[in-house]
């Protein structure tokens, strides 16, 4: 199961983030979550898991959440942090991990069926692995990124990296985003595994049969922003963001 780590473990959010990333907990203007998406039940429903976590059925908020990160791919990049919240507020209040156990079985249900997910509908498969990551950028154990979602996630960005999926420019784009959001994170995690993921992405940039112009210079970015440590100029970011934007 992905829930490998210890009951007792602090979680803390990543306040690191990178240029893709959300705001964190305790900022003004941001306490919505942007659940307006919700029916009326629903959002009550995560309002109350918020500020009363015992008073609800969590593994319930747990399969809500995720289901609707696989609709809505603007929930999913903000899933995270709500999810932070719950477990935070479920710690504080019982000491228990009952919404952070269903979330974490949650996702490896829908990990072990990504192929299955990817066939059925790319936009669900690409806010799956928008929502993984998130969850891997938020969730950490004793200050550090949780192991059981190390390997999930480089198999999820493995798969974007495929020649089927760089011929498709919403996976390029995931695959970019989902980079410049957890890259370096997970490098420290595993560097092997990241040094054969850039061997992929790098021949997916030198033969680009059915790549798209724009394609090919998301996959240029990432490959020079990885070789910088992670970090861009900014007459990079002028140049490739301009390039995007036209």
């Amino acid at each position: 199961m992905l829930d490998q780590q210890l009951p007792g473990a602090v979680i803390s959010p990543n306040l690191g983030k990178s240029c893709c990333s959300c705001m964190v907990m305790g900022e003004p203007r941001r306490e919505e979550y942007k659940i307006q998406s919700f029916d009326a039940a629903t959002q009550q429903l995560l309002k109350t898991a918020l500020k009363d976590p015992g008073a609800v059925d969590l593994e319930k908020v747990a399969n809500v959440i995720v289901d609707h990160s696989l609709q809505d791919c603007v929930f999913s990049k903000e899933a995270g942090r709500m999810c932070y919240a719950i477990i935070q507020a479920e710690s504080k209040q019982a000491g228990q991990s009952v919404f952070r156990r269903g979330l974490l079985n949650r996702l490896q249900q829908e990990y072990q069926a990504r192929e299955q997910l990817r066939a059925r509908s790319l936009q669900g498969w690409v806010c799956y692995v928008t929502f993984i990551c998130n969850i891997f950028d938020y969730l950490r154990v004793n200050n550090m990124p949780m192991m059981a979602l190390v390997n999930p996630v480089y198999d999820c960005l493995f798969r974007l990296a495929q020649p089927d999926s760089l011929s498709k420019e919403e996976e390029v784009d995931c695959l970019v985003l989902q980079l410049h959001r957890v890259g370096e994170q997970l490098e420290k995690m595993n560097g092997q595994r990241m040094d054969e993921l850039f061997v992929l992405i790098r021949d997916g940039f030198l033969l680009p049969a059915g790549l798209s112009s724009l394609a090919q210079l998301l996959l240029l970015e990432i490959i020079e922003f990885r070789a910088a440590g992670w970090k861009t100029t900014p007459a990079a970011h002028k140049y490739y963001y301009s390039e995007v934007s036209d």
